[in-house]
Protein backbone atom coordinates (compact mmCIF):
# COMPACT_ATOMS: atom_id res chain seq x y z
CA UNK A 1 0.00 0.00 0.00
CA UNK A 2 1.56 3.33 -1.23
CA UNK A 3 1.58 6.34 1.24
CA UNK A 4 -1.57 7.70 2.00
CA UNK A 5 -2.02 11.39 1.18
CA UNK A 6 -4.99 12.21 2.31
CA UNK A 7 -5.11 10.72 5.52
CA UNK A 8 -2.05 12.68 6.05
CA UNK A 9 -3.38 16.05 5.15
CA UNK A 10 -6.43 15.33 6.35
CA UNK A 11 -4.67 14.10 10.32
CA UNK A 12 -2.21 16.91 10.23
CA UNK A 13 -5.10 19.53 9.95
CA UNK A 14 -6.40 17.65 13.25
CA UNK A 15 -3.08 17.90 14.85
CA UNK A 16 -2.57 21.77 14.56
CA UNK A 17 -5.50 22.15 16.96
CA UNK A 18 -3.56 20.18 19.79
CA UNK A 19 -0.55 21.47 18.56
CA UNK A 20 0.69 18.06 18.00
CA UNK A 21 4.40 17.02 16.05
CA UNK A 22 3.68 13.86 13.52
CA UNK A 23 6.52 11.38 13.28
CA UNK A 24 5.71 9.17 10.24
CA UNK A 25 6.41 6.03 11.06
CA UNK A 26 8.54 4.53 7.64
CA UNK A 27 10.29 1.22 9.31
CA UNK A 28 10.65 -1.51 6.63
CA UNK A 29 9.11 0.41 3.97
CA UNK A 30 10.31 1.39 0.81
CA UNK A 31 12.61 4.58 -0.93
CA UNK A 32 9.58 4.93 -2.91
CA UNK A 33 6.99 5.31 -0.55
CA UNK A 34 9.33 7.86 2.03
CA UNK A 35 9.63 10.19 -1.50
CA UNK A 36 5.44 10.17 -1.57
CA UNK A 37 5.47 11.33 1.82
CA UNK A 38 8.01 14.01 1.29
CA UNK A 39 6.10 15.07 -1.72
CA UNK A 40 2.94 15.41 0.75
CA UNK A 41 5.27 17.15 3.27
CA UNK A 42 6.55 15.02 5.56
CA UNK A 43 9.60 16.43 6.93
CA UNK A 44 10.01 14.18 10.08
CA UNK A 45 10.29 9.99 9.61
CA UNK A 46 10.57 7.31 12.01
CA UNK A 47 13.15 4.45 11.95
CA UNK A 48 13.28 1.02 14.24
CA UNK A 49 17.18 -0.03 12.56
CA UNK A 50 20.35 1.52 12.41
CA UNK A 51 21.28 0.21 9.14
CA UNK A 52 18.09 0.86 7.71
CA UNK A 53 18.10 4.57 8.66
CA UNK A 54 21.69 5.01 7.17
CA UNK A 55 20.54 3.44 3.89
CA UNK A 56 17.18 6.08 3.60
CA UNK A 57 18.63 9.15 4.90
CA UNK A 58 22.29 9.15 2.37
CA UNK A 59 19.30 8.56 -0.49
CA UNK A 60 16.80 10.87 0.42
CA UNK A 61 16.62 15.15 0.87
CA UNK A 62 18.97 16.31 3.61
CA UNK A 63 16.42 18.73 4.82
CA UNK A 64 14.53 15.69 6.77
CA UNK A 65 14.47 15.00 10.80
CA UNK A 66 15.50 11.48 11.21
CA UNK A 67 13.90 10.34 14.31
CA UNK A 68 15.49 7.10 15.87
CA UNK A 69 12.11 5.37 17.69
CA UNK A 70 13.44 1.71 18.51
CA UNK A 71 15.64 -0.15 20.81
CA UNK A 72 19.24 1.56 20.30
CA UNK A 73 22.37 -0.44 20.94
CA UNK A 74 25.29 1.43 22.70
CA UNK A 75 27.68 0.28 19.70
CA UNK A 76 25.65 1.68 16.53
CA UNK A 77 25.18 5.38 18.41
CA UNK A 78 28.42 6.23 16.52
CA UNK A 79 26.48 5.24 13.17
CA UNK A 80 23.59 7.79 13.25
CA UNK A 81 25.20 10.39 15.49
CA UNK A 82 26.39 12.69 12.72
CA UNK A 83 22.89 13.34 11.70
CA UNK A 84 19.98 11.65 13.77
CA UNK A 85 17.87 14.61 15.14
CA UNK A 86 16.14 12.62 17.79
CA UNK A 87 16.89 9.59 19.55
CA UNK A 88 13.41 8.47 21.14
CA UNK A 89 14.26 5.38 23.31
CA UNK A 90 17.03 5.95 26.06
CA UNK A 91 15.94 3.51 28.65
CA UNK A 92 19.61 3.21 30.48
CA UNK A 93 21.91 5.92 32.10
CA UNK A 94 24.97 4.04 30.03
CA UNK A 95 23.03 4.67 26.55
CA UNK A 96 22.73 8.33 27.67
CA UNK A 97 26.21 8.65 28.60
CA UNK A 98 27.65 6.66 25.25
CA UNK A 99 25.49 9.40 23.22
CA UNK A 100 27.16 12.17 25.03
CA UNK A 101 30.70 10.26 24.02
CA UNK A 102 29.65 10.12 20.64
CA UNK A 103 28.47 13.60 20.51
CA UNK A 104 31.76 14.81 21.62
CA UNK A 105 33.75 12.97 18.89
CA UNK A 106 31.88 14.94 16.16
CA UNK A 107 31.18 18.23 18.34
CA UNK A 108 27.39 18.21 17.81
CA UNK A 109 24.97 17.77 21.11
CA UNK A 110 22.15 15.28 20.42
CA UNK A 111 18.90 15.64 21.00
CA UNK A 112 16.98 12.63 23.07
CA UNK A 113 13.79 11.66 25.03
CA UNK A 114 14.30 9.79 28.29
CA UNK A 115 12.04 6.45 27.73
CA UNK A 116 9.69 5.71 31.23
CA UNK A 117 8.41 2.35 31.44
CA UNK A 118 4.47 2.74 31.63
CA UNK A 119 3.54 -0.40 29.96
CA UNK A 120 2.22 -3.74 31.50
CA UNK A 121 4.49 -5.49 29.48
CA UNK A 122 7.93 -6.76 30.49
CA UNK A 123 9.20 -6.64 27.25
CA UNK A 124 8.73 -3.01 27.04
CA UNK A 125 12.05 -1.37 27.49
CA UNK A 126 12.30 2.22 30.05
CA UNK A 127 13.64 3.81 32.72
CA UNK A 128 11.01 3.15 36.38
CA UNK A 129 10.87 6.91 38.28
CA UNK A 130 14.18 5.44 40.28
CA UNK A 131 16.32 5.98 37.35
CA UNK A 132 14.63 8.62 36.17
CA UNK A 133 15.30 10.70 39.14
CA UNK A 134 18.61 9.32 39.51
CA UNK A 135 19.66 10.85 36.06
CA UNK A 136 17.57 13.97 37.08
CA UNK A 137 20.36 14.49 40.33
CA UNK A 138 23.22 13.59 38.31
CA UNK A 139 22.59 15.48 35.09
CA UNK A 140 19.72 17.87 35.26
CA UNK A 141 19.00 19.88 38.07
CA UNK A 142 21.02 22.34 40.08
CA UNK A 143 24.61 21.58 40.86
CA UNK A 144 24.96 18.34 38.44
CA UNK A 145 26.88 17.71 36.04
CA UNK A 146 25.04 18.28 32.52
CA UNK A 147 26.28 15.92 29.77
CA UNK A 148 27.68 18.56 27.44
CA UNK A 149 26.62 16.80 24.19
CA UNK A 150 23.59 15.51 25.00
CA UNK A 151 20.45 18.16 25.02
CA UNK A 152 17.31 15.79 26.79
CA UNK A 153 14.36 17.44 25.67
CA UNK A 154 11.69 15.08 27.29
CA UNK A 155 10.07 11.75 27.89
CA UNK A 156 8.84 9.34 25.57
CA UNK A 157 6.47 5.82 26.97
CA UNK A 158 4.73 3.22 25.02
CA UNK A 159 1.24 1.87 26.95
CA UNK A 160 -0.04 -1.56 26.93
CA UNK A 161 -0.64 -3.57 23.52
CA UNK A 162 -4.10 -3.93 24.71
CA UNK A 163 -7.96 -3.10 23.02
CA UNK A 164 -8.49 -2.39 26.79
CA UNK A 165 -8.69 1.98 26.48
CA UNK A 166 -9.11 2.34 30.04
CA UNK A 167 -5.78 0.47 30.55
CA UNK A 168 -3.69 2.92 27.95
CA UNK A 169 -5.71 6.27 29.17
CA UNK A 170 -3.99 5.08 33.14
CA UNK A 171 -0.49 4.29 31.48
CA UNK A 172 -0.82 7.57 29.43
CA UNK A 173 -2.07 9.49 32.18
CA UNK A 174 0.27 8.72 34.62
CA UNK A 175 3.44 9.69 31.92
CA UNK A 176 1.97 12.97 31.41
CA UNK A 177 2.40 13.46 35.46
CA UNK A 178 5.82 11.98 35.46
CA UNK A 179 6.43 14.48 32.62
CA UNK A 180 4.97 17.45 34.62
CA UNK A 181 6.44 17.00 37.50
CA UNK A 182 9.61 16.28 35.54
CA UNK A 183 9.25 20.01 34.52
CA UNK A 184 8.97 21.45 38.03
CA UNK A 185 11.77 19.82 39.41
CA UNK A 186 13.65 21.05 36.42
CA UNK A 187 11.91 24.84 36.90
CA UNK A 188 10.34 24.88 33.64
CA UNK A 189 13.08 24.58 31.19
CA UNK A 190 12.15 25.61 27.55
CA UNK A 191 13.60 22.90 25.75
CA UNK A 192 12.66 20.04 27.97
CA UNK A 193 8.68 19.97 26.54
CA UNK A 194 8.51 16.78 24.24
CA UNK A 195 5.80 14.26 25.96
CA UNK A 196 6.62 11.71 23.49
CA UNK A 197 3.38 9.26 23.17
CA UNK A 198 0.77 7.89 20.81
CA UNK A 199 1.06 5.35 17.67
CA UNK A 200 -1.75 4.12 15.24
CA UNK A 201 -3.73 2.51 17.57
CA UNK A 202 -3.70 4.75 20.72
CA UNK A 203 -2.66 8.63 19.30
CA UNK A 204 -6.42 10.16 19.96
CA UNK A 205 -6.05 8.66 24.04
CA UNK A 206 -2.32 9.71 23.79
CA UNK A 207 -3.43 13.50 22.73
CA UNK A 208 -5.83 13.77 24.93
CA UNK A 209 -3.54 12.83 28.00
CA UNK A 210 -0.83 15.91 26.70
CA UNK A 211 0.83 14.22 23.86
CA UNK A 212 2.53 16.54 21.84
CA UNK A 213 4.58 14.12 19.47
CA UNK A 214 3.02 11.29 18.31
CA UNK A 215 4.30 8.17 15.87
CA UNK A 216 2.33 7.22 13.44
CA UNK A 217 3.16 4.11 11.12
CA UNK A 218 0.46 1.74 9.75
CA UNK A 219 -1.87 4.46 9.39
CA UNK A 220 -0.18 6.43 6.72
CA UNK A 221 2.02 3.60 5.42
CA UNK A 222 -0.53 0.50 5.66
CA UNK A 223 0.39 -2.36 7.80
CA UNK A 224 3.62 -4.22 7.35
Amino acid sequence: MAFQTEKYLSLTQDLLKTKTHLVAVSKTKPIQDLEEAYKAGVRDFGENYVQELIQKEALLPKDIHWHFIGHLQSNKIKMIAPFVYLIHGVDSEKLLIEINKQGQKINRKIKCLLQIHIAKEETKFGLDQNELNEILQKYLLPNSSPLEFVEICGLMGMASFTVEDYIVDKEFNQLHQIFNETKHKLNYPTNFNILSMGMSNDYVIAIKNGSNLIRIGSALFGER
